[in-house]
């Protein structure tokens, strides 16, 4: 019989996984099988956290609002209430922007909608 070489396809799945896992620690960048292992968890997490960091960024556009309508005299869920009825078209992300880096201007949004 003729001897059969196999290795290229199993060489080249070894490849990317090793690829993936380069700048872990020890044995997790160098064993396949324990690569792999954690190449599939770290998938995982990074899936996960991705919607999380969604999550993280709106509590933090919230909080920020909240504590900018606070120092102007109005609580966060009146500002956020008002904006509806007077039909401002401004989402959390702008509107925290707004507060952190134009104070005067988010002053302004408050006036108008206290008024």
């Amino acid at each position: 019989m003729v001897r059969v070489k196999r290795g290229k396809r199993g060489k080249r799945r070894h490849k990317k996984v090793f690829a993936r896992a380069k700048g872990f620690r020890g044995s997790l960048k160098k064993l396949y099988r324990v690569s792999k292992e954690a190449v599939t968890h770290s998938m995982k997490y990074a899936t996960r956290d991705r919607k999380n960091r969604k999550r993280d960024m709106r509590r933090l556009w919230i909080t920020r609002i909240g504590i900018a309508a606070k120092n102007l005299g109005l609580s966060y869920n009146k500002f956020i209430n008002g904006l509806k009825k007077k039909n401002v078209k401004l989402n959390r992300k702008s509107l925290a922007d707004l507060a952190v880096s134009h104070p005067t201007v988010f002053s302004k949004i408050v006036e108008f909608i206290k008024s």
